[in-house]
């Protein structure tokens, strides 16, 4: 096997150090295995191959750095065989292939209370926390107050295309709502296919198609749009009137599920006028 294959072309065995490092690190007793008459710590080479469903004899060649390179799929026995995370799990396809696993989507944990408390530290600023799949999971009082009290919704309701599509009150807030849903649903379908939840949302599209015109006829538009990075968004409050807003999405570190959403007041004199209303 190459050195640029192994991502370290001065060691030259970069994924075989990295195999034989995870594997150290392993308790045989935990998988059932004797932790007797061990010569060094871990599980044995042949362990790690039994566990991922490969020959010893390759397993060893691999962490050797023999016999080529390994395929996607043997790379994905060995990451469950020794129970490997996400971040490590990438690291290894990075190492064996040049390049990250394909995508899975998986459902959102939850938001931790770190996470709730950088939401409420923004005030007034109205910030949000999104999945891939455009569900609302953490949300600040600025955010009830300008935009809309997910609280009040039921769990499963808390979408922002339902919101958009279904709640006259977004209608009611935009000064140009046809653009502003055209966007949002060409940033919805960029982001649930870049996640690999593109069969997840479908019950959430073939409902919308369903209770929406709009909607149905914008999805049949297949357009798609990049939502990171920075706009200006304009809206009528129907109490404080007319607001703007620099709108910024962030990944969120370590959360690949989710993104986090802000609401930044243009000016003082709107940040003041939130601040009193929350």
């Amino acid at each position: 096997m190459s050195a640029m294959a192994n991502g370290n072309p001065a060691d030259g065995n970069a994924l075989g150090n990295y195999l034989k490092d995870r594997r150290a690190r392993l308790d045989p007793a935990a998988f059932g295995y004797s932790p007797d008459r061990r010569r060094t710590p871990g599980l044995r080479r042949e362990e790690v191959a039994q566990r991922a469903h490969i020959s010893a004899t390759w397993y060893t060649w691999l962490e050797q750095g023999r016999g080529g390179a390994p395929s996607a799929e043997v790379l994905e026995r060995i990451a469950q065989a020794l129970v490997l995370t996400e971040i490590e799990r990438e690291h290894l396809y990075l190492l064996g292939l040049g390049r990250p696993p394909e995508v899975r989507y998986r459902q959102p944990e939850g938001v931790t209370p770190r996470l709730q408390r950088v939401l409420d530290a923004l005030h007034p600023c109205p910030a949000l926390m999104r999945t891939a799949t455009w569900d609302v999971v953490a949300w600040n009082r600025a955010s009830s107050v300008m935009l809309v009290d997910y609280g009040l919704l039921p769990p499963g309701q808390r979408n922002i295309l339902r919101f958009i599509f279904l709640d006259p009150r977004a209608r009611a807030a935009q000064y140009d709502w046809q653009s502003v849903a055209r966007f949002a649903l060409g940033a919805f379908r960029a982001d649930a296919t870049r996640a690999g939840a593109a069969a997840l949302v479908q019950p959430l599209v073939d409902e919308l198609c369903r209770l929406s015109p709009e909607f149905d006829a914008m999805w049949r538009d297949n357009e798609v749009v990049g939502v990171h990075g920075e706009a200006v968004k304009h809206i009528r409050h129907p109490v404080l009137g007319p607001l703007a807003f620099e709108y910024s999405s962030f990944a969120v570190d370590g959360r690949p599920d989710l993104s986090l959403v802000v609401y930044n007041p243009t000016t003082p004199g709107d940040a003041q006028r939130i601040g009193a209303l929350t």
